[in-house]
């Protein structure tokens, strides 16, 4: 068995990180919780796009999946055990208000005050996310994040949990990746609700976006001493050929995944070459966009969280969808489970990007991690060494960023441990932590070894 001594470890010496660097691990409620139909929980979009044939790999869905709520203590203990100093994960907006709206289901908010509880008790500092993809059914079946109540609606949930959580809970994050929400969701279809619309798509992005700001107003009234952002999705864009085409093909493609939301987060607005290659999709042809929502969508936040995988390579591509370009696999690079390109340089340059353009109090890395196909050793563990490779290379693309005056104040491994992956059900696995689904049992891995031996060895790590 490789011990986190022998595990190959690549980084600089020493790295340099601020003091107080947050260093953690993320989950999602949907993702490892379990527990579907248990305690008030009502179904959220999830529940029902899972167990809708054909929608899941292998007809998998999120009813069971970790059983974290089961198991939450021992999951919390494992949590302490891996050395890191913070736990970023999800609350199930269902489990707080079954219907999205009206009452309170206190068994729910019982369920995250002993997580919370619990964190602080074992040194570990909570980080919440509001929403990360499990909207209420009920609320889907009034028309979901394409209308404005789901927004109004979504502000009064924060405010409800923030009132609970917020003398604890000292970290807020809003929603998690809106690009995905709006677009797989909505636009293309893979993820649930399962909408194939472009329009919608960008209703739901609006909405979102609105529902952001009022989030952070509900953070800020409820628990006035707490930090809250926002968590998007960002690929660093190349263009394939040194072409004034490839150029501005990369650069509508990064007003599509990157500045469609960095720009309304930041007081910008929407970045209008979008919106002209939008035309009646666009949420102001839509009559969508209403006054005073500029300033709601880019109320002031403290942090910007960014989950970061994989670069994007672009060329143009004329009378390709609306933005008339395409990614490109480069062939000599090295890919993941998910065929997604290493590319730790590119997190490099995409926080030095970030802090030129947005200069955010704060960037926060919510989530960084790779999936390969694991496999279980004789003895039990399981050596993930292109996993660990993967990390090792991306938080010492961290370096060069904070040397170049970008203020990156943390970073959270994705993830703790293998779970439902969305629409891949439990065929990928992305966990520093092994999920044996039959038995529950949970195996650390060389990944994770490894990251509990850097942490243990990093200053920046140690008590901050």
């Amino acid at each position: 068995m490789t011990t986190p001594e022998s595990t190959p470890n690549p980084l600089p010496n020493p790295l340099h990180f601020p003091p107080r660097f947050a260093w953690g691990v993320a989950t999602a409620s949907y993702q490892i919780e379990g527990a579907a139909t248990e305690d008030g929980r009502g179904p959220s979009i999830w529940d029902t796009f899972s167990h809708t044939p054909g929608k899941v790999k292998a007809g998998d869905t999120g009813d069971v999946a970790c059983d974290h709520y089961h198991r939450l203590d021992a999951d919390l203990d494992l949590i302490q055990a891996l050395g890191v100093n913070a736990y970023r994960f999800s609350v199930a907006w269902p489990r707080i208000q079954p219907t999205g709206t009206g009452a309170v289901n206190q068994a729910g908010l019982d369920f995250y005050s002993r997580l919370v509880d619990g964190l602080l008790t074992r040194g570990v500092t909570p980080w919440l996310t509001l929403y990360h993809w499990d909207l209420p059914q009920a609320l889907q079946d009034q028309g979901g994040w394409t209308v404005r109540d789901t927004a109004l609606a979504f502000g009064d949930y924060a405010a409800i949990v923030a009132d609970e959580l917020g003398d604890r809970v000292q970290h807020f994050i809003t929603i998690n990746e809106p690009w995905c929400a709006a677009f797989l969701g909505y636009g293309i279809g893979i993820h649930a609700p399962g909408h194939r619309d472009l329009a919608q798509s960008y209703a739901a992005a609006h909405h979102l976006l609105v529902g952001h700001g009022l989030a952070v107003q509900a953070v800020r009234a409820n628990a006035p001493a707490a930090q809250v952002g926002i968590t998007l999705n960002l690929y660093e864009g190349y263009p394939a050929t040194d072409t004034p085409a490839d150029r501005a093909a990369t650069r509508r493609q990064d007003g599509f995944q990157n500045r469609w939301y960095l720009d309304p987060v930041y007081g910008l607005g929407y970045p209008q070459d979008i919106v002209d290659l939008l035309g009646d999709a666009s949420p102001q042809v839509q009559g969508l966009v209403l006054p005073g929502d500029v300033e709601l969508m880019g109320m002031a936040t403290d942090f910007l969280g960014v989950n970061m995988y994989s670069r994007s390579v672009i060329e143009d591509a004329p009378g390709e969808g609306f933005l008339h370009s395409r990614a490109v696999r480069p062939p000599e690079s090295e890919y993941t489970g998910f065929d997604w390109e290493v590319a730790p340089q590119s997190l490099t340059d995409l926080m030095l990007r970030l802090q030129r353009d947005y200069d955010p109090p704060a960037i926060y890395i919510t989530e960084n991690g790779a999936t390969y196909p694991d496999t279980v050793e004789a003895d039990g563990s399981v050596q993930d060494a292109a996993r660990t490779r993967y990390f090792q290379q991306h938080i010492a693309a961290l370096q060069p960023a904070l040397d170049g005056g970008a203020k990156v104040a943390g970073y959270f491994a994705w993830s703790l441990m293998d779970n439902f992956e969305w629409a891949e059900g439990y065929e990928k696995r992305f966990g520093i932590v092994h999920v044996d689904f039959g038995t529950q049992a949970r195996t650390v891995k060389q990944s994770g070894r490894w990251y509990q031996d850097f942490l243990a060895r990093t200053k920046a790590g140690v008590g901050a």
